[in-house]
């Protein structure tokens, strides 16, 4: 990232202060598609669909030389399931029932990978049915592990990815996934998790996908405030009632997936993808917001006990992590280990001077603009009530001490 585009991004956000989400993501007619690698620079990405929050698609040519679309295929286009079980077959991974609805979501089992192809064979050599319903392999966390090596190379557009580098860190997990299944698989409707952006790519297949931008998705709920399950169903899919975006997805093409879009995916062959949920500067202060509703949500259903339960509110604390994944305190804790590592990043030289650690990684305009951001939203998060109520008596630095040092590296650069 250039200064330019540092002080674009910045006067950016300083126009979207105080406005929700659903009040500023534009709606487009149709999503882009991206041609070519050459002609397309983080840059253009950052200004023309990260910052705006669109959707867009990249071509096969983004992805021609990972491993895993030279390995994990075979020449007629199919997932080759003989390399995929001689190098992975006794791994247990997730896998899903499609054709059973959880609440919003799918039951999931744990299986061999050898077992769930077995199945996906006999899946297919039954003309894509089977009694035991339609099972899809979700969320495995291959990345995590050495063999994952060589499978893909990080698109430079998704190396800004603080979800990961947190987690990272910990060394305890990471949102980084494999999918595969037959034709027939879906995920129903949803948004991402923490209203993350995502990327995901084809190996082999085709998916078929159902957008809907932030704040559409409430035409949809119904009496009871729920959001449907499946959006393909025909009182959902009259255009003139809600505005939906569809794409076709075919093999080696990769899909951004902006943060708060509500969306739908099918896979239209047998498909394998490799998949990605990150956040940075450009979504944070939307899962801010979203952790904000979901605390409110959690106290709205347990609001009955609030005079009578001790600790009320450290209980809805509790609950909150338990069904979001995360509450308020955890949050910090991810702002903290972000901001600490940008901090150690840039080393003071003499007043209004910085220079960046040459193994950052990052630019030192991108490594300020990461400092801004944390410094707006934290800035939010230490004056919130239900923030303030949390016990940090441990939290080292506190949060107004990591406030002030973000500030001050802040007040180093020069003015805008």
């Amino acid at each position: 990232m250039d200064r330019e585009t540092r002080v674009f991004a910045e006067s950016h956000f300083r126009g979207l202060r105080g406005r929700l989400p659903s009040e500023v993501c534009p709606t487009p007619d149709r999503v882009d598609f991206i041609e070519k690698p050459d002609s397309f620079s983080y840059t253009d990405f950052f200004k023309s669909y990260l910052l705006p929050n669109v959707p867009c698609v990249f071509s096969s040519a983004f992805t021609e030389d990972w491993g895993s679309r030279k390995h994990w295929v075979t020449p007629s286009g199919k997932p080759d399931f003989d390399y995929l079980l001689q190098n992975y077959g006794d791994v247990v991974v997730p896998v899903a029932n499609c054709g059973v609805q959880e609440y919003n979501s799918n039951p999931k089992e744990h299986m061999p990978l050898k077992d769930y192809i077995s199945y996906w064979k006999e899946f297919i050599q039954r003309d894509y049915s089977s009694p035991r319903g339609c099972l899809y392999l979700k969320d495995w966390h291959l990345c995590r592990y050495s063999s994952a090596e060589g499978l893909f190379t990080l698109p430079v557009y998704f190396s800004s990815d603080w979800l990961n580098e947190y987690w990272d860190t910990l060394d305890v997990d990471d949102y980084r996934f494999i999918y595969m299944g037959p034709a027939g698989t879906w995920s129903p409707f949803h948004a991402d998790i923490f209203r993350s952006f995502s990327w995901s790519v084809n190996i082999c297949g085709r998916k078929k996908w159902f957008f809907f931008p932030p704040g559409q998705e409430e035409a949809l709920r119904d009496c009871h405030g729920g959001l449907p399950y499946d959006v393909t169903a025909p009182e959902f899919l009259d255009s003139h009632l809600h505005p939906v975006l569809e794409v076709t997805q075919e093999a080696g093409e990769m899909v951004f997936v902006p943060s708060g879009w509500h969306h739908q995916v099918h896979n239209l062959e047998d498909t394998i993808s490799i998949n990605h949920n990150w956040v940075n500067g450009c979504n944070l202060a939307n899962m801010w917001h979203f952790l904000q509703q979901e605390l409110c949500a959690v106290q709205q259903e347990v609001s009955e006990w609030r005079d009578t339960m001790p600790d009320w509110h450290h209980h809805c604390q509790v609950i909150m992590k338990s069904c979001s994944g995360i509450n308020f305190e955890e949050f910090y804790q991810f702002l903290k280990v972000i901001a600490e590592r940008r901090l150690l990043l840039v080393k003071k030289i003499s007043p209004g001077e910085l220079q960046c650690s040459e193994d950052s990684g990052l630019g030192l305009q991108h490594t300020i603009f990461d400092i801004s951001r944390i410094a707006e939203v934290l800035a939010s998060v230490v004056v919130n009530p239900d923030f303030q109520r949390v016990d940090t008596s441990r939290f080292l630095p506190q949060p107004e001490d990591l406030l002030q040092q973000l500030q001050e590296a802040l007040a180093t650069t020069e003015p805008l």
